[in-house]
């Protein structure tokens, strides 16, 4: 009786460690589903408009098949061509197997028939010779497929998947390439095309095989016709259009954001980006087009943001491509900023109470130290208010402001809003006043993260690139009160306007830009920046291997770019409203006190020539001596700003006016303390 009862159990046994083997194996080796995740990452912009698409590392184009963006109809008549019971079997039609084994064994080799589309895709996940152990593996596959998946997702991985010649996978990107338009509207000649492409696809390519794919294309319309799903009348029109002789170029806009964005591209290889295609489009234009009146292979770069959301619209990496060093993205690139940190140091000085936007302000020849700025011209202006100081972009002053709050604090600051100052390689890395004429590095995205911070009420967030970063989530800074960022923007907005340009106060339609030019140190770097209605822009121009631009300063090459990419935003649509004051009393406040530098010391004492004095000279050569008395030895002379050299025989300053008229004469001592007699000289000869 025990004997009988192991007996009859055996087959039960032997089928449970069958089904056990199978289990593990169908766990341990479960089908490369992960395949069809290495799709060609795609951006499109804020309303899901195409940017650009980069091919998948193996050179393909890729992209994830949706069967709720694809013609039901073409699927419809994909199944009936490829696979008719596909709805009702496990993977496996049994039906069609048995009448291709049959055609099989009656000619010797595998003619056609059994793979099933759920086949098909196990085929195209792992491609091996075309024979009977293949087929046999593709089954067992299929029916694991079949396990994980279901019906639609099965279609979706194999129209993702599926040939459709050279190095085109899927029906979007077949849809896209061939005919231009995505796979939710095709003709019935095109879905007869896509239809009968993957069975053959090198053999079938309409731009190289156009009497094969036209064949093909043939067959499968009339057993559509045949199966009555289409009329013969349509059937034979559709047989007559005409083929794709080439491939359609995909949309290529944003190039190098969009690089960036698709290297971080989700599973759906889809990347929704915060930028505008049509201002994308515009600004690349405009780029373009402005580069084209310099004759040295300058380029640019233009970012505009949305100071709200500090969504980035539009992202121009360099003029063109094919530019010289047009494959940097220059929005990105550390460059010289020049002077166009300048209104933060004066809006931390406002934070401190140092200075007033009205307070007085020496612009005269001194040193610091062992460091001795000058200004752009060459020239000083001597007693300036520091609202006119930051307008004309005077050095002196900057330098000085800075020296108040302190470099190593202005960098701190700049570093916890997020700017990463790359300073110069020397053996002393820290930060010194010449942060304030641009001796670090930066780059245009983090001086658009400051200029939309000063367009923002002083809140300093990071920019925003992709449409699910939430503005909410983002860490912000506080760089300055609203009450600083608006007196900054105040000023910035009163500038001299651009040659040619009418001051916007003057219109009252006109948007208000608040801007600073900076042109960093042999001119190799020309930069505008400025908010105004709602958005901040940022230009750049120069060479991309920062070589020098001899006089091409920031408001000569950078600043009109700028301006015409405010222009443009009014032509997109843009409701630019004017957010920016106009200066007034009561925002510049109550002069303060000169800024000076402190000092135990007196000032050195001119003794020739006096203050007030008038001076009677000749067409004589011999000129006059200068002479001064205290302060700190190494007397340095002035003229209107121009340095006065020493006679090199006798060491002494020697005045030599050619001209009758007002002078400022200067001396500065070996610290930097400065006196200034204002003279008249009266030419007699």
């Amino acid at each position: 009786m025990r004997l009988r009862r192991t007996i009859s159990s055996a087959p039960f046994i032997s089928a449970l460690a069958a089904i056990l083997v199978i289990a593990v194996a169908d766990l341990a080796l479960p089908p490369p589903l992960e395949k069809a995740e290495a799709l060609s990452p795609l951006v499109v912009d804020k309303d899901g408009r195409w940017l650009h698409a980069f091919a998948t590392e193996e050179g393909r184009w890729r992209f994830a098949a949706n069967l709720d963006e694809i013609d039901p109809i073409f699927l419809e008549r994909l199944i009936l061509i490829e696979d008719k019971r596909f709805r009702r079997h496990a993977g496996i039609d049994p039906a069609a197997l048995f009448r291709a084994g049959f055609s099989s064994a009656k000619s010797g080799r595998i003619v056609s028939g059994a793979s099933t589309i759920t086949m098909q895709a196990a085929r195209l996940l792992e491609p091996r010779p075309r024979t009977f152990g293949s087929k046999a593996i593709e089954m067992l596959r299929a029916l694991q497929i079949e396990r994980r998946l279901s019906k639609d997702e099965i279609l979706e991985l194999y129209l993702t998947l599926a040939p459709y010649g050279g190095n085109i996978e899927g029906v979007r990107a077949a849809s896209l390439l061939y005919f231009g338009k995505e796979p939710s509207r095709l003709t019935d000649a095109e879905q007869a095309l896509l239809i009968a492409l993957p069975q053959a696809p090198e053999a079938r390519r309409p731009d190289l095989k156009k009497k094969n794919a036209s064949a093909a294309r043939a067959v499968i319309l009339e057993k559509l016709a045949t199966a009555g799903i289409v009329s013969q009348t349509r059937a034979d029109e559709a047989i007559e259009a005409t083929l794709p002789s080439a491939r359609k170029p995909f949309p290529r806009l944003a190039y190098h954001a969009s690089r960036r964005l698709g290297a971080d591209a989700p599973l759906s290889g889809v990347v929704h980006s915060t930028l505008d295609a049509v201002l994308q489009a515009r600004a690349e234009a405009l780029v373009a087009s402005y580069v084209e009146q310099f004759d040295d292979d300058a380029t640019a770069s233009l970012l505009i943001v949305d100071n709200k959301t500090r969504a980035v619209r539009a992202a121009v990496g360099s003029s063109s491509l094919d530019a010289k060093g047009g494959w940097i993205d220059l929005t990105d690139a550390a460059r010289s900023p020049g002077s166009t940190l300048k209104p933060f140091i004066y809006g931390l000085a406002f934070e401190d109470g140092a200075i007033g936007a009205a307070s007085v302000i020496d612009d005269m020849p001194r040193a610091f130290g062992d460091y001795s700025p000058e200004n752009f011209d060459r020239s000083f202006r001597g007693e300036v208010r520091v609202r006119e100081a930051l307008q004309h972009s005077l050095n002196i002053p900057a330098v000085s402001a800075l020296e108040r709050i302190g470099a190593a604090r202005f960098s701190a600051v700049l570093k916890a809003a997020g700017v990463n100052l790359r300073m110069p390689t020397r053996a002393d890395k820290k930060p010194g006043l010449a942060l304030a004429l641009g001796g670090a590095g930066v780059t245009a995205r983090e001086i658009a993260t400051l200029y939309a911070a000063l367009g923002d009420g002083g809140e300093v967030k990071p920019l925003n690139w992709k449409q699910d970063e939430s503005v909410a989530s983002q860490e912000s800074y506080t760089l300055f009160s609203e009450d600083t960022a608006n007196r900054v923007s105040a000023i910035l907005a009163d500038a001299p306007s651009l040659e040619g340009r009418a001051p916007s106060k003057l219109s009252k339609a006109a948007t208000r830009v608040a801007f600073k030019t900076g042109t960093s140190y042999g001119f190799r770097d020309a930069w505008t920046a400025g908010h105004g209605g709602g958005f901040t822009v940022v230009a750049w121009v120069g060479h991309a291997d920062g070589s020098p631009r001899p006089g091409w300063t920031g408001r000569k090459a950078a600043a009109p770019l700028l301006f015409e990419a405010f222009d443009m935003l009014e032509r997109n649509g843009e409701s630019l409203l004017n957010d920016i004051d106009d200066v007034d009393d009561e925002m510049i406040g109550d002069a303060m006190a000169r800024l000076s530098r402190p000092s135990s010391q007196a000032p050195p004492q001119i003794i020739f020539p006096r203050p007030g004095v008038e001076v009677f000279v000749n067409d004589d050569a011999r000129g006059f001596a200068l002479a001064a008395r205290g302060g700190a030895p190494d007397y340095r002379w002035y003229v209107d700003g121009e340095p006065l050299q020493r006679e090199e025989i006798s060491g002494r300053a020697v005045w030599r006016p050619n001209r009758s008229g007002f002078y400022d004469v200067s001396v500065v001592d070996g610290e930097g303390r400065m006196t200034t007699s204002k003279v008249r000289v009266h030419r007699t000869g």
